[in-house]
């Protein structure tokens, strides 16, 4: 990679980074704002997208610093919507989920044909991103519903 898509791939590993750090911000919190009968396993899922969100971002940032950068030191966007019916959290987690998924498409454009293990890490993440996006989406159906959630 030349200099100049070296620099684009670090903005955007470094946003994917700051995306993935919220992840872990917003999924802790929502595990702490669940009630009723099901919390139990609904907050250990929470409580794993928590865990898995800084292992994305820490692997964004082993990337940023092996093209050079300097790892942000920044979070992404967070709203406290005061909303936490677990639908509102299903939600707000398929909205910040898309947003990353967008991030990891942004690399894979920038690095196609340029860096192969750049490449194979967007891809990677964005098989990982997109199934999770269809476990949320699945959970947003009403039982028996075959079509997917849609607001």
């Amino acid at each position: 990679m030349n200099e100049t898509e070296n620099k684009n791939a670090i903005e955007i590993l470094n946003r994917i980074m700051e995306l993935e750090l919220a992840g872990v911000v917003r999924y802790t919190h929502y595990s702490l704002m669940v009630y009723g009968y099901n919390r139990i396993p609904i907050v250990s899922w929470l409580k794993g997208n928590a865990d898995e969100s800084l292992a994305h971002a820490h692997k964004a940032g082993e990337f940023v610093t092996m093209l050079g950068g300097h790892p942000s030191l920044k979070i992404g966007p967070l709203l406290e919507t005061e909303k936490h019916d677990i639908g509102d959290i299903l939600r707000e987690s398929l909205e910040h989920e898309s947003s990353t998924l967008k991030a990891y498409y942004d690399l894979l454009s920038k690095v196609e044909g340029h860096s192969v293990s750049l490449e194979e890490y967007a891809r990677e993440m964005i098989l990982q991103e997109e199934m999770h996006l269809d476990e949320v989406n699945k959970m947003l159906r009403k039982p028996g519903d075959m079509q997917p959630f849609s607001e």
